[in-house]
């Protein structure tokens, strides 16, 4: 992606003209899906079809206490499906404007094929955790949150370790740093200290004023976990 540099009239070189939401394709393309998804969900379909859609795709960990038989199809897509899914436009907005901006790092950093695959992954990861907390009762996840969760895991092993600071337009050149160093920086620990400081209120109850459904902290530890212990797995850059 390349970005413009201006030059004013005297000859004088001014900043880089740097667009706030310059997105790479993949992440663009998931933001488009998942607006598609909702505006189908609450403007175009019947209702019996939006309840047959969540059945089917949605996230309940009661699936997974009966037999797979005669319900292979969500039994094996759902892990994946419902991060795709939201319970409404705020659901919607809260986790596009955390996507563009842990989502766009990543996708700079690992390319379209890696992004993809990590966003599957994590949302398998994310749904597990959820599970085991949940096991045979009927309580339903959507969201991209737990997705989210582990584009910020994956990005705090690189984004912040610039000398400058983090950069949105040069982060994703920034070396890895290893498990052990990203705990030792300051600015990475202290982003680990309020994540899960904010994930712990959630787990104890606070609501942060979602009043109309509860925050699923398991699914966002889970993905967080996946994305910081695993993106070593997904990154092309070799270290040095």
């Amino acid at each position: 992606m390349s970005q413009d540099h201006n030059a004013g009239q005297s000859g004088s070189m001014q900043p880089p003209n740097v667009p706030i939401f310059n997105l790479p394709n993949v992440v663009l393309a998931m933001l488009l899906l998942m607006v598609a998804i909702q505006v189908a969900l609450d403007s175009v379909l019947p209702q019996k079809a939006v309840l047959e859609i969540y059945l089917q795709t949605a996230f309940i960990s009661q699936r997974y206490a009966v037999a797979m038989s005669g319900q292979v199809g969500p039994y094996l897509w759902s892990p994946i499906t419902y991060s795709l899914l939201h319970g409404g436009y705020a659901h919607l907005a809260l986790n596009s404007f955390w996507l563009a901006a842990f989502g766009a790092v990543v996708a700079r950093r690992i390319g379209w094929a890696r992004f993809l695959v990590f966003w599957l992954l994590s949302a398998v990861a994310s749904a597990a955790l959820f599970l085991v907390f949940h096991w045979g009762d009927q309580t339903i996840m959507i969201g991209a949150s737990g997705v989210v969760s582990a584009l910020m895991g994956a990005a705090a092993r690189f984004a912040f370790g610039g000398k400058g600071g983090f950069r949105r337009d040069q982060a994703h050149l920034n070396r890895r740093l290893s498990v052990v160093e990203s705990l030792s920086n300051r600015t990475v620990f202290g982003f680990l200290v309020v994540w899960f400081g904010i994930n712990l209120l959630a787990a104890v109850g606070f609501s942060f004023g979602i009043a109309d459904s509860a925050i699923a902290w398991e699914a966002h530890v889970g993905g967080f976990l996946f994305g910081f212990l695993a993106f070593s797995l997904f990154d092309p850059i070799e270290q040095r």
